[in-house]
């Protein structure tokens, strides 16, 4: 696959992608196109020699996998994991707001969302609904008004002159999106039915709940003089999502070959289908039932945690340690953190390096300022939760967490070619 090619994919994921659940959804498709079996938990599972897999939780999360031709306690697994939620907005389960002939939706910040960028927004409205059907089954569908169905308009300078010199937003009265101009305040629960009536669900006798996020409706798109970047929403981490499917995809593997998607690390991991939740470690269980061989399965594996890294800003180059600020379009870059917020030590540093190095693929490095607190990703947390060897790598990119970030156009196509790589090793 070209380049070219990569990014006219990846930028369609991105589209396509406006929720986890939808990101789920196109993954889940992708992996049936190219020959994986869907599982669900509910069901025994009968595990083949080099069978193709993959299993959802919450519609959220999900896992795909190869089975080894050769035992898995002797193979052990190369595996992949990224994240597949966002910051964003998250609609209130009683939203409804009625000022000044306007109505408005009441918005929950879900993560460490950056707020100024959401203003003046072409916003829209996805995510998952559940219901009681007309013959009185519970159900659920995913929905998505995809046009521009809301804004939140700035407040103009005239009426706040200090705006530019340090804006403190209210996420409690700031942020709710208007909708429209009316008379009565509306029930949003009566728009979401006649929205899954256009969608083709036509069976809704109520709606019960939902978990619906705003989104901006501009699409993903390659920008530069000579289209050497990528803008979109959700870049952390369905970047890193994508990379990771991509390079199972082309992986032409007989070795025991995993990818985990997680929901829910924006806010720390801690759910069923979160990354410090028993979703991996269940299914490893089922994998190999036997404790002894699914130990030395873990004791052959390694874990690389792809989530997106801080490029150096050319504005703001002082952020950075000196030595350590990766540059977009010169590789990904691997983390490390002496405090283990990143899980990479020098053992897997340098297998990530030694790949990349076969591959003819730039590698850079990235550790935060001594005086700067560091984030964090599902690498620490997953091993700890199974006890593999893990590195965490990604891409650089500028405004993370915004509403529209940056990565370079070279950087995920160069990492999903190390890590087909990696899935392809014989021994990790």
């Amino acid at each position: 696959m070209s380049q070219q090619t990569f990014n006219q994919s990846l930028i369609e994921f991105l589209s396509a992608s406006p929720t986890p659940f939808h990101a789920v959804q196109t993954m889940a498709s992708q992996l049936g196109d190219a020959g994986f079996a869907e599982l669900t938990e509910t069901d025994s599972w009968d595990l083949q020699a080099g069978g193709r897999y993959f299993v959802t939780r919450n519609g959220s999360s999900i896992v795909a996998w190869v089975m080894p031709g050769s035992p898995v306690a002797e193979s052990g697994f190369r595996m992949v994991g990224a994240h597949t939620d966002s910051p964003c907005l998250k609609v209130k389960p009683n939203p409804e707001l009625h000022n000044k002939g306007y109505f408005q939706l009441g918005v929950e910040v879900y993560g460490g969302v950056l707020l100024n960028p959401w203003f003046d927004r072409d916003l829209s409205v996805a995510g998952r609904v559940n219901y009681r059907n007309t013959d009185g089954e519970l159900k659920s569908a995913l929905i998505d008004f995809e046009k521009a169905i809301a804004i939140i308009p700035s407040l103009a300078i005239h009426l706040d002159r200090e705006a530019n010199k340090g804006r403190t937003i209210n996420a409690q009265t700031y942020l709710p999106p208007i909708l429209s101009q009316t008379e009565e305040k509306p029930d949003f629960r009566a728009l979401l039915v006649e929205q899954l009536n256009k969608e083709g669900v036509t069976d809704v006798a109520q709606v019960f709940d939902y978990e619906l996020c705003f989104y901006d409706v501009q699409k993903a798109a390659l920008v530069g003089l000579n289209d050497e970047f990528i803008a979109s929403a959700r870049l952390d981490n369905l970047l890193s999502c994508f990379i990771g499917l991509n390079a199972l995809l082309n992986a032409d593997t007989e070795q025991g070959a995993l990818l985990v998607c997680n929901d829910h690390e924006e806010v720390g991991s801690m759910s069923a289908a979160g990354a410090q939740g028993p979703m991996l470690k269940q299914l490893l269980e089922r994998v190999e039932p036997n404790a002894e061989s699914r130990n030395r399965t873990l004791a052959r594996s390694v874990m690389i945690s792809a989530d997106n890294a801080h490029g150096v800003h050319p504005n703001f180059a002082d952020k950075h340690d000196g030595n350590h600020g990766p540059l977009i379009n010169q590789g990904a870059v691997i983390k490390v953190n002496a405090n283990q917020r990143y899980a990479t030590n020098s053992e897997t540093s340098s297998l990530y390096r030694h790949i990349a190095e076969e591959a003819g693929v730039p590698v850079q490095s990235f550790v935060v300022r001594s005086d700067m607190g560091c984030g964090s990703t599902i690498g620490p947390i997953t091993a700890a939760e199974i006890g593999v060897r893990t590195l965490d790598i990604g891409v650089p990119q500028f405004a993370m967490h915004s509403i529209r970030e940056l990565a370079g156009a070279e950087d995920a196509y160069n990492l999903s070619k190390v890590l087909t790589r990696f899935y392809n090793m014989p021994k990790v």
